[in-house]
């Protein structure tokens, strides 16, 4: 059945993108991106000081409807930040999903901090509500108001859940159980930059939220990524610790504390600018895109990976669920032998030799997709975009 699918698969794709090599998602320049570079590099602000900085940052902060945002060099970046502002600490329990990119993880022990890994939803692919309450309830107690594991006696000090492929988790569940534990969230939005849940952007249901502009994301800045925050003192103090921790003064270099180089460059900004006016066009494309993805699905009896109900996803990546790991890595080969690139999922977290020894449920759902999910070219088609 998988290479009678892949072959059909093959011949919708093509009859998509043309008859070249065919990516999982590629980026888009057809708008004023060529226009603003040029325009940072005539200003001579071509590095961390420079107008488009503060430009990008407020359209992310008006889009996602945050009241601030704060940039930096990647997603991975923002999130280690937002750990930090947030007072993760060393040695602290940080929850989280093993189904996830390896830069959640990677965050998290910059800190020195462990990973708890708590399984997923089926349909979301994001962090279980219902898991992360009967782990807390299982293994958890407030002791003057701190959550506490009563096995290593660590401090749970944040959980951060994952919007997976741009499909939103269950964030209003995970934020009024974090609240009963007084826990604080913290969003992996790295994805899920167009996407929503009940009108409310994901990355706004935590203290903060982080999201990614890499190259392969719906916009891209190259390498770049955002906090998101209403918290001012929390925004000041990420904006702080970002640029190397320096107080301000027009010469002299003083630092009050241990800071990160994780400031935006204007020219990587400059780009996000120019995606940015072309947003909400791509977001229809891809989600006229993943129609046709899922209907195809459903005319070969193949699970399309779709958002749940009041949920809105900008559809970054598209999923499909074959029905065995065999038959998933057959329709992989025989897809990019064709010269169409499709990928599994990645490798459980809780399998990576890293963090083989991080405390874990038993991650049943995540087991069951890590076996048979796969990605599928999922970009914005050439020449798509309306001209100016």
């Amino acid at each position: 059945m998988e290479k009678k699918f892949g072959s059909i698969f093959v011949d919708k794709a093509r009859s998509i993108y043309g008859n070249e090599f065919i990516p999982l998602h590629r980026p888009v320049f057809e708008g004023n991106e060529r226009q603003y570079l040029i325009d940072c590099i005539d200003s001579n602000f071509v590095s961390s000081v420079g107008s488009k900085v503060d430009d990008f940052e407020r359209k992310i902060a008006e889009y996602t409807g945050s009241k601030f945002a704060i940039a930096t060099v990647n997603g991975t970046s923002a999130l280690h930040t937002a750990a930090v502002v947030c007072g993760v600490k060393k040695n602290d329990e940080v929850i989280t999903q093993a189904l996830t990119f390896v830069a959640t993880c990677n965050a998290i022990s910059y800190i020195g901090a462990h990973p708890v890994f708590i399984d997923v939803d089926r349909d979301t692919m994001g962090l279980s509500p219902r898991s992360l309450k009967l782990f807390l309830e299982s293994n958890a107690k407030l002791c003057r108001g701190v959550a506490i594991n009563k096995k290593t006696g660590r401090t749970i000090s944040a959980c951060i859940p994952m919007h997976t492929f741009g499909l939103p988790c269950r964030a209003k569940e995970l934020s009024d159980i974090c609240t009963e534990w007084n826990i604080t969230l913290i969003e992996d939005a790295a994805e899920s930059l167009g996407s929503f849940i009940d009108g409310k952007h994901t990355g706004t249901f935590g203290t903060v939220g982080a999201i990614s502009f890499n190259g392969n994301k719906v916009i891209t800045t190259g390498g770049g990524g955002m906090l998101i925050t209403d918290d001012a003192d929390i925004a000041k103090r990420a904006k702080h610790i970002t640029t190397t921790a320096k107080t301000p003064h027009p010469y002299e270099f003083v630092h009050d504390a241990v800071g990160y180089n994780y400031r935006l460059p204007n020219l990587n900004a400059a780009l996000g600018c120019a995606q940015m006016e072309k947003f909400t066009e791509m977001l229809e494309i891809k989600r006229n895109l993943s129609a046709c993805w899922e209907e195809l699905c459903k005319n070969e009896k193949v699970s399309f990976v779709k958002e749940i109900d009041g949920h809105i996803s900008n559809y970054w990546l598209n999923a499909i669920i074959l029905d065995s790991a065999i038959n998933r890595n057959d329709f992989i080969e025989y897809t990019n032998k064709q010269g169409v690139m499709t990928r599994p999922i990645w490798t459980l977290m809780s399998n990576l030799s890293m963090f083989s020894d991080c405390l874990k449920d038993d991650l049943a759902n995540s087991l069951w997709l890590q076996d048979r999910v796969v990605n599928i070219p999922s970009s914005v088609p050439n020449g798509c975009l309306a001209k100016d």
